[in-house]
């Protein structure tokens, strides 16, 4: 079961979710300001760390396993990203994705009971509604839907594989800015190979943007990992994608892409099933 105060908090990481992939969708280009985000997340990580414990010896081999699934991650959102609207593709990613992590459950040792897997049934059925009525009005393509649920089992994959390296840190804030401070490097290497010295110049243009965005995916994704520490590893992700919501709202509002009966109704069905994870 997930306390009222977690779930709060798994909320407001779901808003400030939604907030980051909705400035990522809205650049200009995408590629270099989410590389921005990640350098910005290195330093502030490295301001952080050294008043910080070590995680733990056991989880190091899971945080240097996600850093490389974490690349992948951001190569292929920025593909989804090309190829489908923020209002199809960020619901066709987070709505897929905790689906798989129920899955899995068992692996992190999770046992899921039967209102928590309705629960999760009705956000992911929520999430789906705009999916589906976007693909019959081809608003969406083959390449979006391929690369939507590619990026889902990514999603997945690196959620289950933090979850379990967080527990086994004793410490999720350290675990985080350690991933986000290992991660950064990585990403930046990609982004000088495909841009060279554009990357550089990028960079120290867009340094506020880069810092602001950075407080924003560190700050979601540490109380995400904070919270699977304390609950079920499938409820807070699925109660976490809630976020469809969210960035429905900014894509229709400030994206001007449409948001009909088929959002509003999987919104619906969203938060019923959030409701649900909540009390089960």
């Amino acid at each position: 079961m997930i306390t009222t105060p977690v779930a709060l908090l798994v909320l407001l990481s779901a808003l400030m979710h939604a907030g980051w992939n909705f400035v990522v969708k809205s650049s200009a280009d995408r590629f270099l300001d989410y590389t921005g985000l990640s350098v910005a997340g290195a330093i502030v990580a490295a301001c952080v760390l050294p008043w910080l414990p070590l995680p733990a010896e056991a989880s190091w081999p899971w945080l240097a396993t996600t850093v490389f699934i974490h690349v992948g991650y951001y190569l292929l959102l920025m593909r989804t990203y090309q190829h489908a609207d923020l209002s199809i593709a960020y619901p066709l990613m987070r709505g897929s994705a905790p689906v798989l992590i129920a899955l899995a459950a068992p692996l992190a040792g999770d046992v899921l009971s039967i209102e928590l897997m309705l629960g999760i049934g009705l956000v992911a059925a929520g999430i789906a509604l705009p999916v589906g009525a976007g693909i019959r009005r081809g608003v969406v393509g083959r390449q979006g839907l391929s690369y939507g649920f590619a990026t889902a089992a990514i999603i997945a994959l690196y959620t289950l594989v933090d979850g379990i390296g967080a527990r086994l840190s004793n410490h999720a804030v350290s675990y985080t800015l350690w991933l986000f401070f290992l991660n950064a490097w990585l990403v930046l290497g990609v982004a000088v190979r495909q841009r060279g010295r554009t990357a550089f110049a990028h960079l120290q243009r867009r340094w506020l943007f880069s810092i602001l965005g950075s407080v924003l995916t560190m700050g979601s994704y540490g109380i995400v990992l904070w919270a699977m520490t304390v609950s079920s590893i499938p409820a807070v992700a699925a109660l976490r994608e809630t976020s469809v919501i969210f960035a429905a709202l900014l894509g229709a509002l400030l994206l001007k892409e449409s948001m009909g009966r088929w959002r509003i109704g999987g919104a619906m069905v969203v938060a019923l099933g959030a409701v649900l994870i909540r009390w089960s």
